[in-house]
């Protein structure tokens, strides 16, 4: 995958978040999760922005590391405002439930292949 195609889903899934947040309902429950989801679901794009700038691998990997682990919080978050109807539209919710599930499966890859990396750089000798 283009790492700047990857970078656009980020957004794009920032920007549902964001649409999702401006729906919910102004109640207490409705109020503490659209501030969580909105700065769970917009760290994504902005961590891993972060990343493309590591000083080195492991730099990478501890960036990409905080971009799956909002992922995964993005997540639950989601989880509870679809299970407790906290939402206006169902399509939105499910598509944002869907790409949230892609992103950590793409980001869970990209850890494991980084961390590869860096082992098997560790191993090369030194010329």
């Amino acid at each position: 995958m283009n790492k700047f195609n990857l970078e656009d889903r980020l957004i794009d899934f920032a920007v549902l978040a964001v649409e999702i947040v401006n729906e919910m309902p102004n109640t207490r429950a409705g109020n503490h999760l659209a501030g969580q989801l909105v700065r769970s679901g917009t760290s994504p794009a902005l961590n891993y922005g972060e990343a493309q700038s590591g000083e080195s691998r492991r730099d990478f990997i501890h960036k990409i590391k905080i971009v799956l682990k909002e992922l995964r919080e993005t997540l639950n978050c989601l989880k509870i405002i679809h299970r407790s109807k906290l939402y206006q539209s169902e399509p939105r919710i499910c598509a944002a439930l869907k790409e949230n599930n892609e992103l950590v499966s793409i980001f869970v890859k990209s850890v494991e292949t980084a961390q590869r990396n860096l082992q098997n750089e560790k191993k090369k000798p030194k010329s």
